[in-house]
């Protein structure tokens, strides 16, 4: 079964690589879209590696680009990737000299011209640009661009319809939360005690990320809520630094090493789209999304987004809403509590044959009970 499936994978990873479009550029760590993690250590020598990672303030802005890359800002410079060497603001952007206050890129599907822009914010002033050229009437004050927020911001993220009530942007200016509909120009506040004094702040891979200092921090950009196990340190997450990260094991075990990265060479094990058009691979116990290169590519545990899954998976299909994910077993394998947990145990005989998760939406479990498709 593994060898023809893994053949049938390797063909539709090259039928959905074309159009996604990464070339080499992509994966040469220090693109956006770079596999940070999988890649070799930093030499303890490197005087951009500890320039970097030395730095104990954090950053004054974090935003991608419109192509995925992340950009990190301190002062007059800018770190394009999660590694690499810094480079001057205004070799990219020769129009404004740093620090700056705030960046984004903005998401506005109903307006063409803004859409993807990257936003700079700067004291009363912000810059908009497009595929790296800055827009007619730019700078501009800020009240004009967003009516109702005030200058010298902090920090500013932008929220997308499908994660938010609708396309928003959200500012930080020490304590104060403002949240703006891009379509009405409405300004809300928000009370959001755990994500005030944000230096800066980001959207990546669906999350969003509060900056406090070197200090990190996810949010809900609906409720401001912030899950356990926050702060953290963005040495170990958002950039390579000798001797830290959060996938040390991954770096020390070629065959996890493998299976996080696109490039490794090993087969894909299943591939399937939910019905919001998300597009997931899975293999070796990870999965990737390739369907939001733009938004950088991460493996990710299977238990991230299903929680219990663990494993390969050998199938996957979406149908009416849900999104199931198979696993086959040899008779006798599957465990009593394996079983349970599956929510199987009245369907005849098939505890023999698959463990079945059945998923409504993209995190929240389902047992599928009594039979079904």
């Amino acid at each position: 079964m593994r060898s023809p499936l893994g053949a049938l994978c390797l063909s539709w990873a090259l039928a959905l690589a074309h159009p996604l479009g990464h070339g080499s550029s992509k994966f040469n760590g220090t693109g956006g879209s770079s596999w940070h993690h999988s890649a070799s250590q930093p030499p303890l020598n490197d005087t951009e590696t500890a320039r970097r990672c030395a730095n104990e303030e954090g950053f004054d802005a974090i935003t991608l680009d419109e192509r995925g890359n992340m950009l990190f800002f301190k002062g007059d410079v800018v770190w394009k990737g999660f590694s690499g060497p810094a480079e001057p603001l205004n070799a990219s952007w020769p129009q404004i000299q740093g620090p700056l206050d705030a960046a984004l890129r903005i998401h506005h599907l109903d307006q063409p011209a803004a859409h993807d822009n990257v936003y700079f914010f700067q004291g009363q002033w912000v810059w908009a640009y497009a595929q790296g050229k800055l827009r007619p009437g730019f700078p501009r004050r800020i009240e004009e661009e967003f009516r109702g927020v005030p200058g010298h911001l902090d920090a500013a993220v932008e929220c997308h319809p499908k994660e938010c009530a609708a396309a928003t942007v959200l500012f930080f200016k020490g304590p104060l939360v403002l949240s703006y509909d891009l379509a009405t120009g409405m300004v809300k506040q928000r009370s959001w005690s755990a994500v005030a004094n944000c230096s800066s702040a980001v959207r990546w891979l669906e999350r969003y990320y509060c900056f406090q200092g070197i200090q990190f921090l996810r949010f809900d950009p609906v409720t401001g809520e912030v899950p356990p196990k926050y702060p953290r340190d963005a040495r170990d997450y958002f950039m390579r630094c000798p001797g830290r990260g959060h996938g040390h094991e991954a770096q020390a075990n070629a065959t996890l090493r493998a299976a996080m990265d696109p490039c490794s060479g090993e087969p894909f094990q299943a591939f399937s789209s939910d019905d919001s058009g998300r597009i997931y691979a899975f293999r070796g116990g990870q999965y990737l999304r390739v369907d939001s290169w733009r938004d950088g590519w991460h493996a990710w545990p299977l238990s991230h987004t299903w929680k219990g899954l663990e494993g390969d998976v050998d199938a996957a299909f979406s149908w009416e809403d849900k999104f199931y994910l198979i696993q086959v077993w040899g008779a006798g394998q599957l465990g009593g509590g394996r079983q349970e947990r599956a929510g199987v145990s009245a369907v005849p005989h098939l505890c023999d044959l698959a463990r079945r998760w059945c998923l409504r939406g993209p995190r929240e479990p389902w047992s599928l009970k009594g039979g079904g498709p």
